[in-house]
């Protein structure tokens, strides 16, 4: 059932119209006496919501309670109670391996599993929230003077397979995930966020190093900057790291310490990191995965899920010798968890491919048992046949 009311798409030139008529910089933001949502706002604002249910319903996020718990007590440090009543930000995770985030004009705020596994510090998360906060609460989706070219071309040939979501993007979505704001817009979405890093304790020499650790990944991944989202794109990327740079080198000029909680960060963002190892193993992506994977073990040796994915990673590998290092990895997630039923069905493909039909049965017929309703149980089976009795 929808939790919200049908609301007409804001669609094509019906959008471009009204982007234009609101667009202004002189609004103020929302933790202001003088606040208040123009007409035309209202109506963006149920676009988001209605893009947002898209997005949540979609079965691109993440299933992870106790992570959203804590991007939003740490989202909570950041904005004061006056914004929170205004925008009622809603944090969710994304399961796409590239690097970004993105907030809805009505404060839905998402992460990607893979931006989430690039940072090393909760004061890397900080900035991160305070900058896309910062684009709700300053309403820069209104003042964008210049959103309705920059969202046209983000929705040009722009579709959810290219992006890797289930779900497609709405306009609304696609501009602040593809597009972005202005470059004055972006700059002051950096300017207050770090303000609010500051006041919330957090160290700011962390506030550049989360746009470093993205631009490494655009260069590794080389792709190219056109149709990517907002954080996978070079330019932008440097841009924020020298915005960042500029405010440390001026108002944060000799500013040292406050909270990092480094270990804290990794230890909650655990599953959406090894989530985004598995996203890497379906795309290819092996060395990816790996470190994915290890970036896990180095935190917790004993989680099962990131031993499988290293099986994964080693199985897929056109390298036969790199069978006995997957048949190792499988060996070790299902001694730690017994009931992990991917670990199954990989040692027991592992054991077919290496020739080792008698020792592959067990391990395929208790990935069944434990996945009666796997997809994949018809190809599964086929494999049992030919293990013979």
């Amino acid at each position: 059932m929808s939790r919200h009311p049908p609301v007409p798409a804001l669609a094509g030139g019906a959008l471009a119209l009204f982007l234009a008529g609101c667009a202004t910089t002189s609004l103020p933001p929302v933790t202001s006496p003088q606040f208040r949502l123009e007409d035309e706002e209202r109506a963006m604002w149920k676009e988001a919501a209605v893009e947002q249910e898209r997005l949540d319903d979609g079965g691109d996020v993440l299933d992870d309670s106790a992570l959203e718990a804590y991007l939003t007590s740490v989202a909570r440090k950041l904005e004061p109670q006056a914004a929170w009543k205004a925008v009622p930000f809603h944090i969710k995770v994304l399961k796409n391996f590239r690097p970004n985030a993105f907030c809805l004009p009505n404060g839905a705020v998402y992460l990607h599993t893979g931006i989430l596994a690039r940072m090393d510090s909760e004061a890397e998360l900080a900035t991160l929230l305070g900058h896309e906060m910062t684009h709700a609460t300053h309403r820069h989706a209104a003042r964008e003077q210049a959103s309705a070219a920059n969202w046209g071309a983000a929705m040009a040939g722009i579709n959810a397979a290219t992006l890797g979501l289930a779900a497609p993007l709405g306009a609304l979505a696609a501009g602040a995930a593809v597009s972005g704001h202005g470059r004055d817009l972006e700059r002051e979405a950096d300017r207050v966020g770090m303000e609010l890093t500051a006041a919330a304790g957090y160290d700011v020499s962390d506030s550049p190093r989360l746009f470093q650790h993205l631009l490494e990944w655009t260069r590794e991944e080389k792709e190219e900057d056109e149709g990517g989202f907002f954080f996978s794109s070079h330019p932008r990327l440097e841009e924020r790291i020298e915005s960042y740079q500029e405010l440390l080198a001026g108002a944060y000029r000799g500013r040292s310490g406050g909270v990092r909680n480094a270990e804290v960060f990794r230890q909650k963002t655990l599953k959406a990191v090894i989530a985004n190892g598995r996203l890497d193993v379906a795309a290819g992506r092996l060395d990816a995965a790996r470190r994915d994977a290890q970036r896990v073990l180095a935190v917790d040796p004993r989680f099962a899920p990131a031993h499988a994915v290293l099986g994964e990673a080693a199985r897929q590998r056109d390298d036969p010798a790199a069978l006995d290092e997957a048949v190792g990895h499988y060996r070790r997630a299902v001694a730690l968890d017994p009931r992990l039923a991917p670990a199954w069905r990989g040692l027991g493909l592992a054991l077919f491919k290496k020739g080792d039909k008698k020792g592959a049965r067990p391990a395929l017929a208790r990935y069944l048992e434990l996945e009666p309703a796997a997809a994949d149980r018809g190809h599964v089976k086929d494999y049992l046949a030919r293990c013979g009795r």
